[in-house]
């Protein structure tokens, strides 16, 4: 995986916090707001708001690696409501957290209030079908059955994670995606995802106001959504045809829907 955030981040002058204090602002049930752009705009970003964050740590590395497994249902369910606009939609992935070497089967829940719940259960490495304990998991956490599952989309991407100081929101910033799909690779070159989670949706933070003064507008980001839509050539994806013309302009690969 590239190093992109690694030579971003150099010199950049946040605090650090650890992963274990960090992990007081998890943000299980939330609001999202995501916002995409190129990564050329992440210095600027960093140096107006650095006073205000602290840069989370695992082992002093200051980025972490993630890769993620998403299951679906044969007939593409939960792709399927997403692309058709369905409040009360679930994801459900596999996440191994590299840097940390934690594994977690996790169902994300977008109900129809526009709240993110997240459930999570510790699972193990490499996971490609279900245990008893994971498939009980899945039924008490979901409309779906373990056996109804399968593989639909691999992900890797490269995460930083910063805490306000109040304690009260959550930022990921991801580079370096790559989605492995059922019929191609694709690597996001120079695409950056970030996502503010807080629990009341906080107006005035000083991340979002610059946000807003840089006008970089929130615009949502699915990455099974939109991962599915390019590398997987049979599924209906006319929802997102303009979102990845726009995403290409930014990746400046205006023949990124038809790759």
């Amino acid at each position: 995986m590239q190093s992109t955030s690694n030579n971003i981040l150099s010199g950049h002058g946040f605090e650090q916090i650890p992963l274990e204090q960090a992990t007081k602002v998890r943000m299980m049930n939330r609001i999202d707001k995501k916002y995409w752009f190129h990564v050329s705009e992440l210095p600027a970003l960093f140096e107006v708001i650095k006073k205000d964050y602290l840069v989370q740590t695992i082992e002093d590395r200051e980025s972490q690696q993630y890769a993620t497994q998403y299951f679906d249902t044969v007939d593409n369910k939960m792709y399927t409501f997403h692309h058709n606009g369905k409040l009360n939609r679930y994801k459900i992935r596999h996440r191994d957290y590299v840097d940390s070497d934690d594994h977690f089967l996790e169902v994300k829940f977008k109900n129809n209030k526009g709240r993110t719940i997240k459930k999570r259960v510790e699972s193990t490495s490499k996971l490609t079908d279900f245990n008893e304990d994971e498939g009980a998991f899945l039924r008490k956490r979901t409309i779906f059955g373990d056996e109804q599952l399968g593989l639909s989309l691999k992900n890797q991407f490269t995460r930083l994670t910063l805490i306000n100081k109040n304690f009260s929101e959550r930022c990921t910033i991801d580079v370096d995606i790559k989605f492995m799909g059922q019929d191609k690779s694709i690597a996001m070159d120079g695409l950056v995802i970030l996502e503010l989670k807080s629990e009341r949706g906080n107006n005035s933070s000083p991340l979002k106001m610059y946000l807003r003064d840089a006008r970089l507008k929130s615009s949502g980001f699915s990455k099974y959504c939109i991962g599915r839509a390019l590398t997987d050539t049979k599924i209906k994806r006319n929802r997102f045809k303009q979102k990845i013309r726009d995403i290409g302009k930014i990746m400046d690969k205006p023949d990124l829907y038809n790759m």
